[in-house]
């Protein structure tokens, strides 16, 4: 997902026996076609935060009304306004660190984001921020480097290493069938994202994933949580149960 049109991405897998078909990519994408692509699929992935940090929203609130406590300004404050629970889970797990919804431009995402989740609310119901609905927030850095692949370098220009990656992804799944699509998947990171994130969401309908603890539900169910794949890329063509 990116705050406009232009730069927003979708892609559609279809998963049988022993196969998975890429059958659609978009770019651009708008929110209508989000929405469209959404309500035929049975699972989702968003690369968006969906939510923001409760001490950020609750420093902002007390800000505006002129309440701010003195205390505010005591250490490690920052990291509590700036990294949702699920950042922090990202960053113990992983050694990756997400984008801050609140500190930086990420952020003109998640307000796209947001209202894109209301929108899908309206026809599809209350929308579960932990990832166990129709949607889920991904994160494709980190399924790259859950899977063993590499996440760093592929989004620059004038370098190879975004058909490197492709070339590794396709070794690696020599029964994802890209169809009519593999070239524009080397020609835009924004679609080979859009990629990663169908095949994570995957991950997530199969339950392969690190779910909340129980002591990070109640922050997940309001700040969102990123989906991180717990079993390697193969295990994608199990049955759904």
């Amino acid at each position: 997902l990116a705050a406009q049109p232009e730069r927003t991405a979708v892609a559609t897998i279809r998963w049988t026996a022993g196969r998975a078909v890429i059958e659609d990519v978009a770019r651009p994408a708008d929110d209508k076609v989000i929405l469209q692509v959404v309500e035929r699929a049975d699972k989702t992935g968003i690369d968006c935060p969906f939510g923001w940090p409760a001490a950020f929203l609750s420093f902002v609130t007390s800000h505006h009304a002129g309440h701010l406590s003195i205390s505010a300004d005591k250490p490690g404050l920052r990291r509590d306004l700036t990294m949702r629970r699920t950042d922090v889970f990202v960053r113990e797990q992983l050694g990756l660190t997400p984008l801050s919804v609140s500190a930086d431009r990420i952020a003109h995402v998640a307000l796209r984001c947001a209202v894109l989740l209301t929108k899908l609310e309206a026809v599809r119901g209350p929308v579960d921020r932990t990832g166990s609905g129709p949607v889920a927030e991904v994160y494709p850095a980190a399924s790259l480097r859950s899977w063993g692949l590499e996440h760093h370098g592929y989004k620059q220009a004038r370098t190879d290493a975004l058909g490197r990656l492709v070339d590794h992804l396709l070794d690696e799944t020599p029964w994802l069938d890209c169809n009519t699509h593999e070239q524009a998947m080397r020609r835009s990171h924004d679609i080979f994202d859009a990629i990663i994130a169908a095949m994570t969401a995957r991950a997530a309908a199969l339950g392969q994933i690190l779910p909340p603890t129980e002591d990070d539900m109640a922050a997940a169910r309001a700040e969102g949580w990123i989906i991180i794949p717990d079993k390697p890329i193969t295990a994608l063509l199990q049955p759904c149960s």
